[in-house]
């Protein structure tokens, strides 16, 4: 079973513990987040289809959508943001986050953001999408797991190694299984990308659970303004690459747009933060094998692939060991609160 020094449930981490957001809810976010994540291929596949769009100027028109949407509704619900907020803080009995930690908790996680997007889509840009995926999602829990064993003091007991190390062989079957009788292209500059982009999303992923565990950060701030921070700091490179696509279609590449701006992104970002900041790091990093878990059966329901036993195989390895993190994950967090009476 999972173990942490600290204790980690609905009454000592997260950002909205007085809002409820306990363990198993922020698991079932987790959950939702990775099968929306699971579609942002598909729609991007689509995007390349009938435009000249490249990766970093999708990058940013999904991050800039994304911060749109999020900020509307973040407008069009001010009182109940304003009511959640002011019950956390009164049953924290502390002040608000400081401004200065609030504007470094944001920036710090806008760039992670910016540069796990960007760094994955040059990955399989190089190296191509079987690679660059293996290498950026295999190398992530390795990557988390050091980080909060170090950082956090988080350790994973027995279950915990053979989840994540069954959740790594589901993800290799899954994405390099159905290769068939060519290997994929490794390329040297395509792993090194791989390997930013886990890095980025580790730490992003590390953050968001330190900053979650004083309860004083909002996950909902965190995702608008770390968006506003990812979209300036793709600018200039979308801009460079080319801002505006050439297409015969606008209309639908502007649909595929606006659904990679609203699904994948603003709905499973928010997700995604307000469920890592009370989710063991290493825990929410096997979850997020969903996308391609997500990404496999989009491919075989709706474009139309083939379902080989890879598929079957990978997919039923990574689901086992989500579902066995989760379990793990919510009787932690029901030992906790035994205890705690």
């Amino acid at each position: 079973m999972l173990t942490v020094p600290h204790p980690v449930g609905p009454d000592s981490a997260g950002p909205d513990r007085a809002g409820s957001l306990g363990v198993g809810r922020g698991l079932f976010y987790l959950v939702v987040a990775g099968i929306a994540w699971g579609t942002a291929g598909a729609a991007a596949a689509l995007v390349f289809r009938d435009s000249d769009m490249g990766p970093v100027s999708l990058s940013f028109w999904r991050c800039a959508g994304g911060f749109v949407l999020l900020l509307g509704a973040r407008l069009i619900r001010p009182r109940a943001g304003a009511a959640r907020a002011g019950a956390r803080a009164g049953a924290r009995g502390a002040a608000a986050e400081p401004v200065r930690r609030r504007v470094r908790r944001i920036i710090a996680t806008g760039v992670a953001l910016a540069v796990f997007q960007t760094a994955y889509f040059a990955s399989v840009e190089a190296t191509g999408l079987a690679v660059g995926t293996v290498v950026t999602m295999g190398s992530g829990p390795v990557l988390i797991a050091l980080g909060a064993r170090i950082a956090l003091g988080e350790r994973l007991g027995r279950g915990g190694v053979v989840a994540v190390l069954g959740a790594l062989t589901g993800l290799v079957v899954l994405v390099l299984g159905d290769e068939g009788g060519g290997a994929a292209s490794v390329r040297p500059a395509g792993v090194v990308w791989g390997l930013v982009s886990a890095a980025a999303y580790a730490a992003m992923t590390l953050l968001t659970r330190w900053w979650g565990r004083s309860g004083t950060a909002d996950s909902s701030d965190t995702t608008v303004w770390a968006f506003a921070v990812v979209s300036l700091c793709l600018l200039p490179l979308a801009v460079a690459e080319g801002f505006v696509p050439h297409t015969a279609d606008p209309a639908r590449v502007a649909a595929y747009l606006l659904y990679i701006a609203a699904v994948p992104t603003a709905v499973a970002y928010a997700l995604y933060f307000a469920g890592a900041a009370v989710v063991r790091s290493a825990t929410v990093s096997v979850i997020m094998l969903l996308e391609p878990v997500g990404a496999a059966v989009i491919a075989v329901a709706l474009l139309g692939e083939d379902l080989t036993a890879a598929t079957v195989t990978g997919t039923a390895l990574m689901l086992a060991a989500v579902t066995g993190l989760a379990v793990a994950e919510t009787r932690g967090a029901v030992a906790v609160r035994r205890g705690a009476r």
